[in-house]
């Protein structure tokens, strides 16, 4: 390892390494360690006034917190990292040195693309692997005493079971497991066979089923239909569980990014035949756990073609327009997630559309850098 090190590494090389690596993983810690005092003052009452344990905040919400949010800042802390070194770095003259040398200007570039390149490898580890078990920790401690006082339930909602049948809750109750107004509907193509009406439905997760009370059925075929009221208790077994009927609107991080990408591949799948309304978010977490790290590249190549260049006012300039450049980054994103759920935009093209827009602003940059 040393040997190969050696052969393709220089001198040059391992400096820029080291201040891109030490500067991204300082500003980083630095980042972090003032969210986390943030977030304690926030959240200090919640902390004191529910008991709870100073290893539950440290061990599991605190464990959940932290990496969740170097994931959601890595990205620009690395931009305004690259930025920040490169720039002093030019205006210290250094940078001319090595151009107006053998070197050109993509040779300059390969210790920033190791480098962005550790920092994506990194960071597709973590969002496939690490953060759905880091975030389900999060999401429980936050549903346990942030929003506990919310009501989690939804109203109205429509679900297909599978090919043939459908079903309707008007209102659920989570806290009792049981439903009200229930209807099951099965069909035959265009044609409906059977409908099911109940003043209730409630889950046994003992027996792992549901009973439904006060059942009526209308039976249907063709001209000839049957009808029977007030049967007795049912218990059957329906492709359907209570956290179907639960929202989680109110809890901070995504329920879809607490869930690995196993169980979001099977959630995404289950949802193409129940169309309650939010593969697109799930597609979104999906595709965004891979698309995302692609960053490091993009905003790497935007950061060194800007601040590669000695301009008068030193650091400032450079630091500024990176700056403007984040904010910029930060709207594009959003509103590529609001186009996706709001605007019936793929999910796969609304989550590469910022790297696809900033990498093509990048490319424009580095092939009118200072060669």
């Amino acid at each position: 390892m040393k040997r190969f090190l050696d052969r393709y590494l220089t001198v040059i090389d391992s400096f820029i390494i080291r201040k891109y690596l030490g500067t991204f993983v300082f500003t980083l810690g630095i980042f972090i360690v003032i969210s986390v005092v943030f977030d304690i003052s926030e959240h200090l009452d919640n902390f004191l006034g529910d008991n709870t344990s100073v290893h539950d905040v440290i061990f599991v919400y605190y464990v959940g917190f932290i990496p969740f949010y170097i994931m959601l800042l890595s990205p620009l802390i690395n931009f305004l990292a690259v930025i920040f070194f490169t720039a002093k770095m030019a205006n210290q003259t250094e940078i001319v040195p090595i151009l107006t040398s053998k070197a050109s200007f993509y040779r300059f570039l390969r210790p920033y693309a190791l480098s962005a390149g550790l920092i994506f490898m990194v960071s597709l580890f973590a969002n496939v692997y690490l953060l759905p078990f880091t975030n389900k920790l999060k999401v429980s401690f936050e549903s346990a005493h942030f929003f506990k006082n919310d009501d989690p339930s939804k109203s109205e909602v429509h679900i297909q079971l599978d090919k043939h049948t459908f079903v309707y809750l008007q209102t659920y109750d989570p806290q009792i497991k049981t439903g009200y107004n229930f209807t099951l509907e099965k069909f035959d193509g265009d044609e409906l066979r059977e409908r099911l009406t109940a003043n209730s439905i409630s889950f046994d997760s003992l027996k792992n089923r549901w009973t439904i009370k006060t059942a009526s059925i209308r039976y249907v075929n063709g001209l000839k239909e049957v009808f029977k009221t007030n049967l007795p208790p049912i218990d059957t077994v329906l492709d359907m569980r209570p956290v179907d009927f639960e929202a989680h609107d109110n809890v901070v991080s995504n329920i879809y990014g607490a869930m690995s990408l196993s169980v979001l591949n099977k959630a995404i799948e289950k949802e193409k035949t129940r169309s309650t309304g939010v593969i697109v978010d799930m597609q979104f977490e999906k595709y965004r756990r891979f698309v995302e790290p692609l960053s490091a590249f993009v905003l790497t190549c935007i950061g060194v073609s800007i601040s590669s260049r000695k301009v008068r006012g030193g650091v400032g300039l450079p630091l500024g327009i990176g700056i403007f450049i984040c904010f910029t980054y930060i709207v594009v994103n959003k509103f590529a997630l609001v186009f996706a759920i709001k605007g019936g935009f793929p999910p796969l093209i609304a989550v590469m559309t910022p790297n696809v827009i900033f990498g093509i602003l990048g490319y424009i940059l580095i092939s009118k850098a200072p060669k």
